[in-house]
């Protein structure tokens, strides 16, 4: 393969991985969870810390699992408060990478957490394979204390 067709074929994967998670963004925003699950891979490698204080954050590993994060997220908070803003969107080859700020406030307490986030995708074959999420773990678990 040339370098020029390396090139090309890099670039065709990135693009596709980005058209993704540009797709997954706009489904998470319009609560849309049957969009959630085709996006996502039949098993997926999820890793975001548990958080015994928040009920939203646990192991998940399938598809409906996945996309059900979204549901119960908007059930234990104030959807009217949540806020998230993406300062950086970066994307080589399967993988991508959004970092920027989140906000929200838990209904049972009615505070507010809030902090940076990073989140790593990776998409293969078109769906999304694993999903890594690193947050302010501390600020929502104060947020949840009563």
């Amino acid at each position: 393969m040339s370098v020029t067709s390396a090139a090309t074929a890099a670039s065709s994967v990135a693009d596709a991985t980005r058209a993704v998670v540009q797709e997954f963004i706009a489904a998470r925003l319009a609560g849309d969870t049957e969009r959630l699950v085709a996006l996502f891979a039949d098993e997926v490698d999820w890793v975001l810390a548990e958080n015994p204080a928040a009920p939203w954050i646990r192991p998940r590993s399938t598809a409906a699992e996945c996309a059900a994060q979204f549901t119960e997220l908007m059930e234990y908070t104030v959807p009217e408060n949540a806020r998230a803003s993406v300062d950086t969107f970066l994307v080589d080859g399967t993988d991508a990478v959004l970092m920027g700020h989140l906000s929200g406030t838990v209904r049972a307490t009615g505070k507010v957490f809030e902090g940076p986030f990073a989140l790593h995708l990776t998409v293969e074959n078109g769906r999304i394979t694993r999903h890594r999420l690193y947050e302010d773990s501390l600020s929502i678990a104060q947020a949840c204390a009563l």
